[in-house]
């Protein structure tokens, strides 16, 4: 078993819908009596070829139409959670997206009782503990986004944190001010896709006006040294994921991806996989090939790995003993 395989991991950029591997979504199809534009799994396979975000978002939100009772979405999570184990995982802070499936008439609670109920099941017989993140669609209103955080306030019992995710351009993190305030006075910590396709201009207003905890994906961030200047002061995590970068033309070749670059600038990046069905790759496969096409050492693997338990919202006991293991397993070279 090789290093990357064989220490525990924490995951903080994973979307539950992202991880719809074809043969599920057939699966799904058939038992919902959905009709796909696809005639095999080959063909749904093929159809995970885009060239940019937007692509990937429409056969995302077209793939989700499957799901549609709350075995589904128990399905759905507890086969992430398996792969997950395969990978030493022991930590998962799982994004969903409510509101791709309420505007299809899916009540809410359908959605988060069949994930928590995975999740639950993943903590007691997997050993994976959990965070879950309800993230809103940044393409739709910032009403349509307060209306999901109303309906979400009766389950903020199995709900950590909001996010927002989604088409990134055109869709600025000070549109969403409101019900981020609104989420931070319920309770909620809060988090942002900010700085992908997007400008580093994002990450300032998530940080400034979203108030976030930490910004999912970030990498635009060394287009200005002042920010990167805050954020490693700060020690705001970056939840980076290397291959869906290079999937959505972020950068063109995982050789010239900037991740080794935050790690020099003292940033806490970390490593994770996104949409895994979509992009090539689980969190093992996201760190073999970055390490691959970037030169990563062992010290820069046990850094970002270390860094994501620094950025979980587990409690400070809980991340130490993941740390105290990790180096366990550092030093057993």
């Amino acid at each position: 078993m090789d290093l990357i395989q064989r220490i525990p991991k924490a995951e903080l950029h994973l979307h539950i819908e992202g991880t719809l591997e074809p043969e599920m979504m057939m699966t799904l199809a058939k038992r919902n009596q959905i009709e796909l534009p696809y005639a095999s799994v080959d063909e749904i396979r093929d159809a995970y070829n885009f060239s940019d975000l937007q692509s990937f978002l429409d056969i995302y939100y077209a793939g989700a139409q499957v799901l549609r009772e709350k075995q589904d979405f128990y399905e759905l999570t507890w086969a992430y959670l398996k792969r997950a184990a395969q990978d030493n995982v022991r930590h998962v802070e799982i994004f969903f997206d409510p509101q791709t499936h309420t505007e299809r008439d899916i009540d809410f609670a359908t959605v988060v009782d069949g994930i928590d109920s995975a999740l639950q099941d993943g903590r007691s017989e997997l050993g994976i503990t959990f965070r879950l993140i309800m993230c809103f669609l940044r393409h739709l209103s910032a009403g349509d986004a307060m209306t999901t955080l109303e309906v979400a306030l009766p389950f903020k019992n199995k709900i950590h944190a909001v996010g927002l995710d989604s088409a990134e351009l055109g869709h600025p993190p000070s549109k969403f001010v409101t019900v981020f305030d609104r989420a931070r006075n319920e309770g909620f910590l809060t988090v942002a896709h900010a700085g992908e396709e997007g400008p580093s201009a994002y990450i300032w207003e998530a940080l400034d006006l979203l108030k976030v905890a930490r910004i999912d994906h970030g990498v635009r961030c060394l287009d200005d040294p002042a920010l990167v200047e805050r954020l490693v002061d700060e020690q705001i995590p970056l939840t980076v994921c290397p291959l869906s970068n290079v999937k959505l033309r972020v950068f063109d070749t995982l050789e010239q991806h900037n991740l080794k670059l935050l790690l020099q600038h003292g940033l806490c990046a970390t490593i994770n996989s996104d949409d895994p069905a979509y992009f090539g790759g689980y969190i093992v496969e996201n760190y073999r090939r970055t390490q691959q096409a970037l030169n990563l050492s062992d010290t820069d693997i046990h850094a970002l790995t270390k860094n994501a338990f620094i950025a979980s919202f587990l409690t400070d006991d809980d991340k130490q003993r993941h740390i105290a293991e990790l180096n366990r397993a550092m030093s057993s070279l």
